[in-house]
């Protein structure tokens, strides 16, 4: 089960890799590149560092760390920390989302991606409903996108993986570490690639 999981976090990170797109346009860009993606796996000559930085690249292009870290942290830590500390932490919380997939990388193996709905999530928000299709099983993911006001083009912001949303998760963690913790010593853990 525990290599399960580490394969939908690693298909949750290749299904992100498309650029930030118009409303209308998300479901045909996002099986484009979702299938780019899986190629970039498929590659036996490439490395698992090579495979990473090309798949990093893709990522980079429509996920939001910015958003994603400020509500993993919660608004109160948020506003209570400096402009250095929260640069500090957006910046060891994305190199732990993309740590976290590098030691996945290994586990692909022929799993497939169904998009199934684009549909309204939360008001203003939209949700796109997929599947992964393993050899025994199927999984379901939904990607949260929001919609950026000033180029009008949608970025994830969340995923929910099993009925998990991962920013939650991220931010029951720091808040339970935050109880115990400086957000001084909680950057340190952030920052511990073992952890």
């Amino acid at each position: 089960m525990k290599n399960i999981l580490k394969v939908l976090l690693l298909i949750t990170a290749l299904f992100t890799s498309a650029s930030a797109v118009k409303k209308d346009e998300i479901v045909n860009v996002m099986t484009s590149k979702v299938d780019s993606a899986l190629d970039v796996l498929k590659q036996k000559d490439l490395s698992t560092t090579n495979k990473a930085n090309k798949i990093f690249a893709l990522i980079d292009e429509v996920f939001d760390y910015e958003l994603m870290g400020k509500i993993s942290l919660g608004k109160e830590t948020w506003l209570k920390i400096n402009n250095a500390q929260r640069a500090e932490f957006l910046k060891a919380f994305e190199n732990k989302l993309k740590n976290s997939y590098v030691d996945k990388l290994e586990l692909y193996t022929d799993q497939k991606v169904k998009i199934l709905e684009l549909t309204p999530y939360k008001k203003s928000r939209l949700q796109l409903k997929t599947e992964v299709v393993g050899k025994d099983e199927i999984y379901k993911i939904n990607y949260n996108f929001y919609q950026n006001r000033k180029s009008n083009e949608w970025f994830i912001y969340d995923v929910d993986l099993l009925g998990v949303s991962i920013v939650q998760t991220y931010r029951k963690q720091f808040a339970g570490l935050l109880k115990e913790k400086t957000f001084d010593e909680l950057l340190v853990i952030l920052k511990d690639t073992k952890k």
